[in-house]
């Protein structure tokens, strides 16, 4: 079978890694990301492993949707499948999870408590499990894509209920969760994509009202999809650990490259680009060909970052994901100070103290944040449109109400493009470095002859 011609781009941040597959036409054929805290090497192999299952998906989508019978179907279909497979991985990640909670249990011993630990953390699992499927029913409002952050939220309510303060702490149970996560995110977990599909998938024509002759062509359709050869033709890394990648120098760009490209391939008139990552945060202005111009950089202190929101989150026993929506319920303005890390937890603890809440700290948290990103705005050269904002910080909505308000007092108007798939726009970029790489040897090639 002839295979497609596809293009890579990674983008190894700090706390997420992501990665974008392109067909010969340029076109967004996969995406994946996965939390890259804990290990940069399977990071990278789990995020271009999920962008290639993705990549299948798009497959069986075009092949479906070109069918003049079964295009209607497509829609009816493939959410279903998508989430069916969603949650096959988030079943094999929670047992992993009990797994490692038991050996964080055992191995952190607490005397007279064993057998009471193994059956309370296996309760948790149990429910934890019991709850998974609500999460992937197609069309479910999921707060995160991350394992990390669904299992987190759900552990730290049933963790509550089951404890007791004299015989089962809540934060000895919280300590075995924070041990046994980072093992689960440093493995590969073995969901086979062809065998997963095939049984969804007969299980879901068979119950989708379909004639015999179109469950036939629907399961040709599919398993064409999935068997199509996929020739990785060149790949570009980059991000906060792109040292750490299994490339040659020469597929190795900066993120500031790649985010400038990446922004202008989704919004080309796009002038401005506000980068706000895990570890650093990026001021670029590009050319109308997508070209950096001109550019800032915070220092190496990770205030006024996403890495900065996750100390914050830790203190309040919070997924980052849950921090925005908190700062958007606020109804009063409060001023802070200083976004430094170091002292994050103790003025944090403070204002608690003097009474303030939650949701107003947040927002005065967020707008704090921006004004940082202001800074660098400015000395890059302003915000010009349009104005693009990138990274995972721009799918929180108190981030980008706090950034809206402040370029409005000091730019007046401006489009400000935010896309759903924002975090992905160094991948992108890369993927497109690669794609043309393998162009311009082509010319080369072309003109030698």
């Amino acid at each position: 079978m002839t295979g497609m011609d596809c293009w890579v781009g990674i983008d190894l941040g700090s706390t997420t890694t992501k990665a974008i597959i392109l067909d010969s036409d340029g076109e967004i054929l996969g995406r994946g990301i996965t939390n890259s805290r804990s290990n940069y090497d399977v990071a990278c192999a789990v995020a271009r492993a999920e962008a290639f299952v993705d990549a299948r998906f798009a497959l069986a989508r075009r092949a479906l949707e070109g069918d003049a019978a079964l295009a209607a179907r497509a829609q009816e279909l493939l959410p279903i499948i998508a989430a069916s497979f969603a949650e096959a991985k988030h079943n094999a990640a929670l047992v992993s999870l009990r797994e490692e909670l038991l050996i964080a249990a055992r191995n952190d011993f607490y005397e007279g408590w064993q057998p009471a630990l193994d059956r309370v953390l296996g309760e948790i699992v149990d429910a934890m499990e019991a709850r998974a499927h609500e999460l992937f029913v197609p069309g479910a409002d999921r707060k995160s894509d991350f394992f990390r952050d669904l299992a987190s939220s759900t552990f730290m309510q049933l963790s509550e209920e089951a404890a007791d303060p004299s015989t089962m702490p809540q934060d000895v149970l919280i300590g075995m969760f924070d041990k046994a996560i980072i093992k689960v995110e440093n493995k590969e977990l073995e969901v086979s994509f062809e065998e997963h599909v095939s049984q969804a998938l007969d299980r879901l024509l068979a119950a989708a009202g379909l004639e015999a002759d179109e469950r036939a062509r629907a399961g040709e359709l599919m398993e064409r999809a999935v068997a199509l050869p996929l020739d990785e033709r060149g790949h570009v890394g980059t991000g906060y650990g792109r040292a750490r990648l299994p490339f040659p120098k020469a597929s190795i760009r900066s993120e500031i490259l790649c985010h400038g490209l990446g922004a202008h391939a989704t919004f080309p008139t796009t002038r401005t680009v506000l980068d706000i990552g895990g570890q650093d945060t990026k001021a670029i202005q590009v050319d109308g060909r997508g070209i950096v111009t001109g550019f800032q950089m915070n220092d190496r202190c990770a205030a006024g970052c996403g890495r900065y929101l996750g100390y914050i989150a830790d203190e309040m026993n919070l997924g980052v994901h849950e921090l925005g929506p908190m700062a958007m319920k606020s109804t009063r303005k409060v001023k802070i100070n200083s976004t430094c890390t170091v002292f994050a937890g103790a003025e944090l603890r403070d204002r608690l103290n003097l009474g303030q809440k939650r949701e107003d700290i947040l927002a005065g948290l967020h707008r704090a944040i921006m004004l940082r990103a202001m800074s660098l705005l400015a000395r890059s050269g302003g915000v010009h449109d349009e104005f693009t904002f990138t990274g995972g910080v721009a799918r929180n909505p108190a981030a980008v109400r706090a950034l809206r308000e402040l370029v409005t007092e000091n730019y007046g108007e401006r489009k400000i493009n935010i896309s759903a798939a924002s975090i992905y726009t160094g991948a992108l970029g890369a993927a497109i470095f690669a794609r043309r790489a393998e162009d311009a040897d082509e010319s080369t090639e072309e003109a030698a002859a």
